[in-house]
C-alpha cells in the first residue's frame, strides 16, 4: 500500500495532467465546435494576486482536488473513473455555489442553463480524465484494488 503522501502526489500529477488533456479538451470542443465559451482554451491571461496565467491556477487548483482524490482512493468501491466524474460534478458545483459568491460572482451564473451546463461538462470531463489517468500512474496491482476491480488470487 502507498504512503498517504505518495497518494496526493500522485493525485496532484494526475487531476494537473487532467486538467491539460480533458479539462480543456472539452474547453476546446465545447469553444471550436459549439461556439459555448468567451474564451478560448488554454488561457494564459494573468489570473489573481499573483498574475499567474489562468491555466497554471486551473492545473493548481485542479492538483489540489486530485490530491484529495489520491488520499481518499483506498476508501474507492466504485470504479475510478467513476468516482472521477463524480468528483468533476462536486469540483463544478463548489465552483458556482462557493467559489462565485466568493468572487463577487451571481450563484450559479444566474441560473442561465448553457454556463451551467458548460461547467458541469468542463469539470465533469476533468474528474473523468483524473480517474482514468490516476490509475495509469500506480504501480500494477494497486490501480487494480483502488479501482473497485476484483482481482482474483491463485
Amino acid at each position: 500500500m502507498q504512503t498517504a503522501p505518495m497518494r496526493a502526489f500522485l493525485g496532484f500529477v494526475a487531476a494537473a495532467i487532467s486538467v491539460l488533456t480533458f479539462h480543456q479538451g472539452m474547453w476546446a470542443v465545447l469553444f471550436y465546435a459549439l461556439s459555448w465559451g468567451a474564451q478560448s482554451p488554454y488561457p494564459t491571461n494573468a489570473i489573481g494576486p499573483l498574475g499567474v496565467p489562468l491555466i497554471v491556477d486551473l492545473c493548481f487548483w485542479g492538483g489540489l482536488y486530485g490530491a484529495v482524490f489520491g488520499l481518499l482512493r483506498p476508501r474507492f468501491t466504485l470504479p475510478l473513473w467513476l468516482c472521477g466524474l463524480i468528483m468533476g460534478i462536486i469540483a463544478a458545483l463548489v465552483g458556482m455555489f462557493i467559489v462565485a459568491p466568493i468572487k463577487g460572482n451571481p450563484i450559479a451564473n444566474g441560473w442561465m442553463i448553457w454556463p451551467i451546463l458548460r461547467s458541469l461538462l468542463i469539470n465533469g470531463a476533468w474528474g473523468l480524465g483524473v480517474g482514468l489517468i490516476l490509475p495509469l500512474l500506480l504501480p500494477r496491482g494497486a490501480s487494480r484494488r483502488g479501482a473497485g476491480l476484483q482481482t482474483s488470487r491463485r
